[in-house]
């Protein structure tokens, strides 16, 4: 096992740095111009705007910029944000947390809807439960975000007047008030991310449970008289969730980089929508810096998942 990490470890390296290559080759070649707004504004000398291009390296080569962004990327520095004159971690830093709290507690609502009536779906296949659920998992697989969070907002926010429409992250409650502020404001977001994620992972379970409940070891367990719930929580659940924990360790990614509609949606301050803002604004540091992140942690959650393998199927060997 150590070995295989290891082995793996050393082909993520070239990866990463070929992914980083050609996202750092894309922003770069990319139409437009980070200070395009000083260009407009007469009261900026032409002398102060050429500065600042020389200060932000916008007129070196692009090998040069992927050197030198490379370089502080391999130090623990980002660079600073094009937009804002920043370091694009201080950004990162104050917007993580709104990304973890309302995509992390979507993608625990999300598991815990997702196992247990994918489970019961599959032991009671083609009853009216099973129907009934999977047509509501398909439904809510195949509506976009956007869409179920305009409605949810015309439902509670527009019409009814329960709910806040935009996310405020500076909320002037306290105590007791504040918590319930912070939940009215959370609840649409994290219902529309966790009912999206549950929706996925229940067709998943319940195709993963389907094709163990038929095999020979549950037979086996069942002609030894072991209860019904020992077997399928014992033996064909364990086995079901392999499949399962891929597509988790590829959701968790997105947990801390923020679901980038979702975010637009409500007007969050999350990962998310600092990535769109700095798209728009061709802050290349902040995308890049986001981007790439993205991938490490796909990388490294790839391999996690790979690892939870063969905990839980011991057929599994790494060698």
């Amino acid at each position: 096992m150590g070995r295989y990490i290891v082995r793996r470890l050393l082909t993520a390296i070239p990866t990463l740095f070929a992914i980083s290559l050609i996202i750092f080759t894309i922003l770069a070649l990319a139409p437009g111009d980070p200070l395009s707004d000083l260009a407009l504004n007469d009261a900026v000398p032409i002398e102060l705007r050429q500065q600042l291009r020389a200060d932000l390296g916008l007129d070196d080569p692009i090998p040069v910029r992927y050197a030198k962004w490379f370089r502080g990327m391999a130090t623990g520095s980002f660079g600073i944000s094009f937009r804002t004159r920043a370091p694009v971690i201080d950004s990162i830093k104050q917007r993580l947390p709104t990304t973890l709290w309302i995509s992390g507690t979507a993608l625990i609502l999300g598991i815990g809807i997702a196992i247990p009536i994918g489970v019961l779906a599959a032991v009671k296949q083609y009853s009216i439960f099973d129907q009934v659920s999977t047509t509501i998992a398909f439904f809510g697989f195949s509506i976009p975000t956007f869409f179920s969070g305009l409605m949810l907002i015309l439902l509670f926010s527009v019409n009814l007047g329960w709910l806040p429409s935009i996310y405020r992250s500076t909320l002037t409650d306290t105590g007791s008030d504040l918590l319930i502020a912070q939940f009215k404001q959370s609840i649409m977001p994290i219902i529309v991310l966790g009912l999206f994620s549950g929706a996925t992972l229940t067709r998943f379970v319940r195709a993963s449970m389907l094709e163990n409940l038929h095999m020979d070891y549950v037979r086996t367990a069942r002609a030894k008289g072991l209860r019904e719930g020992k077997v399928i929580n014992g033996h064909v659940l364990r086995n079901a969730l392999v499949p399962v924990v891929t597509i988790v360790a590829l959701q968790i990614p997105g947990v801390i980089t923020g679901a980038v509609i979702t975010e637009q949606v409500f007007s969050i301050p999350g990962l998310g929508r600092l990535l769109i803002e700095s798209i728009q604004n061709n802050d290349t540091p902040v995308v890049m810096t986001l981007t790439f992140l993205f991938s490490i942690l796909v990388v490294i959650f790839n391999l996690i998942a790979d690892v939870l393998y063969g905990v839980l199927d011991p057929r599994i060997k790494y060698s």
